[in-house]
């Protein structure tokens, strides 16, 4: 059974490949007379055989095995993809183009961040200009939300009872059990190392010369190259283009959205550290900019001194003056944990425990031979946004992998049952559509041996 579960997992929806895999998708609602490269029809939509080039090249340039990837298998999860859209649209669906519009432009400005300006960009996905990209982008992304909105509405209903949990984990084969691996919970206490008044003020005193500088002429570009410490955007001269919704912390949208066109906005602070910012263009509801980003220096002093404070607590909490939690809550400079008693969560999950091996592997050299209860010695660590700190670490409810156990890992298992049922409830519902779409296979993909009944048979 198990086996079966994991081969009807294989193809639903969940980007298996890429987190971000583009695929071209055409509508084809006026005709349905033979296009030469199109090697399906789900409803009013087509597949064309250069979408599968297009694929193989892009798993290639990512480092993916594609030796191991058949054109069967990624011709049935396009098959798959388009049913699903194609269905939503008969259940009146809506995906708002400003919808669609505003997430594009949040995957285009990472992206133009990541690899380093928008001609790579256009060049890695082998288009002419910025205007066919977003034409191209615009559709992906249409698709692929009405393919998740319906799939949401698929298993949105669908729940399963302790007596349905019970009876999956017996139907299971002894020799198939799942193995879970190590877990642990992992607590922390952070001591930020104190920047003096002066130090601040010396960034800022820098950054109003450097405004200065630009207002009597100077390119804001060639400063920004020199002078900014932000890595995504220094070698570019501090560009971003972004809208309210683009993932920027609030200060620094709230100086960008104030300023008129070419305005030069005065040295603030956010967690990064000192930023100015020069609005170029203003489109609507987007803002091209450029930014220069000053971080405050740490002094050899200031780090002794959280040093010295850090093993201040660490001592007492071996001497049992107080517990971690008390520590945490008192003395930790990490305002995320800290009221919780400085346990992390696991950006994974977001719950507070890590499975071992698919813990951050920095993380993971920290805390694998700590014993239950046990703190370790301060760790200098540094985070972009944070700069340089000593933190303490300790973990608690530590389980061992072990193969699963009922009562054990209830939870886990049924998570599993309720995906095992979702599937099914796919697989019923993929089925039934099947039968009333209409669906047209080439003569060229008619060997492929599909998971569903896509040649109706």
């Amino acid at each position: 059974m198990m086996q079966s579960m994991k081969k009807n997992m294989k193809f639903i929806n969940k980007k298996f490949f890429l987190p971000f895999l583009l695929v071209t998708t055409l509508s084809f609602a006026q005709s349905r007379v033979k296009v030469d490269g199109v090697i399906a029809v789900v409803g009013d939509y087509v597949v064309l055989d250069s979408d599968i080039d297009y694929e193989l090249i892009q798993l290639k340039a990512q480092g993916v095995d594609i030796k191991t990837i058949t054109r069967c298998e990624l011709f049935g999860k396009q098959l798959e993809d388009k049913l699903y859209a194609h269905q939503a649209i008969q259940d009146s669906i809506v995906v708002s183009d400003a919808e669609v519009n505003g997430y594009m432009s949040e995957q285009i400005d990472a992206m133009v961040e990541q690899i380093g300006g928008m001609d790579k960009v256009l060049k890695f996905y082998n288009k002419k200009n910025e205007e066919d990209f977003r034409s191209y982008l615009f559709d992906f992304i249409k698709m692929n939300k009405l393919t998740s909105q319906m799939q949401n509405k698929i298993v949105d209903k669908v729940t399963i009872t302790p007596e349905e949990v019970r009876n999956f984990f017996k139907a299971i084969p002894a020799d198939e059990i799942p193995v879970f691996g190590a877990e642990m919970e992992v607590a922390q206490i952070v001591v930020k190392p104190i920047i003096t008044e002066e130090e601040k003020q010396r960034v800022v005193a820098k950054l109003n010369e450097i405004r200065q500088d630009v207002l009597n002429g100077s390119s804001f570009f060639s400063k920004a190259v020199l002078f900014s410490e932000d890595p995504g955007s220094s070698s570019n001269g501090g560009f971003y283009k972004m809208n309210r919704k683009t993932p920027f912390v609030k200060e620094f949208k709230d100086v960008a959205f104030s300023l008129a066109e070419g305005e030069i906005s005065e040295p603030f602070e956010t967690d990064f550290g000192y930023h100015i910012i020069l609005v170029e263009k203003i489109k609507g509801q987007e803002v091209e900019l450029r930014h220069i980003l000053m971080a405050p220096k740490v002094s050899p002093q200031a780090i002794k001194d959280a040093k010295e404070k850090i093993e201040v607590i660490r001592t007492k909490i071996i001497n049992k003056e107080i517990s971690f939690a008390e520590a945490a809550k008192s003395s930790s400079d990490e305002k995320e944990t800290r009221n919780n008693g400085g346990v992390l969560l696991n950006p994974r999950t977001m719950e507070p425990r890590f499975e071992l091996t698919k813990m951050d592997p920095t993380l993971y050299a920290q805390v694998s031979d700590l014993k239950d209860g046990e703190v370790s010695y301060p760790i200098l660590d540094e985070e972009r946004g944070v700069g340089k700190f000593y933190k303490i670490i300790t973990v608690n409810n530590r389980t061992e992998e072990h193969t699963a156990e009922f009562s054990k890992d209830y939870l886990k298992i049924k998570e599993l049952a309720l995906r095992d049922k979702q599937i099914k409830e796919i697989a019923k519902w993929t089925e039934e559509k099947i039968k009333e779409t209409y669906i047209k296979i080439s003569d060229d993909y008619k060997d492929c041996d599909f998971t569903n009944n896509w040649l109706k048979k």
